[in-house]
């Protein structure tokens, strides 16, 4: 194993600790300015024969299906037409019905 100089702040590591202790008690907030985060790579598009697959995995119509997704049932058969490609916050929930089909079916008490 190599020897290798590690350059050690100590001032650099306890403003990180309080950093995390106000963030614990909610006096400071973590924002990106604040915070190096790693960007999620944007979801792959789906086709219009993944939709159609994860739908009849998922044993539903394509209305019941819409509805859990939060979109129209004409949104729906346009995606699995081919008319139209989900984008944005739908592709994402589509990619995680696709792992985790659970996510999809869970209930939510209101």
């Amino acid at each position: 194993m190599k020897d290798t100089d590690i350059d050690f702040n100590a001032d650099d590591l306890i403003n990180a600790i309080e950093d995390v202790g106000d963030h614990v008690k909610g006096t400071r907030k973590i924002t990106m300015r604040s915070s190096k985060l790693a960007l999620l790579k944007r979801p792959a598009p789906m086709s219009p024969k993944q939709i159609i697959e994860l739908r009849r995995m998922l044993k539903m119509s394509q209305p019941v299906f819409a509805r859990m997704l939060n979109v129209g049932p004409s949104t729906a058969a346009s995606w699995e037409k081919g008319r139209r490609q989900p984008s944005g916050p739908a592709l994402k929930i589509l990619h995680v019905a696709q792992k985790h089909p659970e996510a999809l079916l869970e209930t939510q008490d209101t």
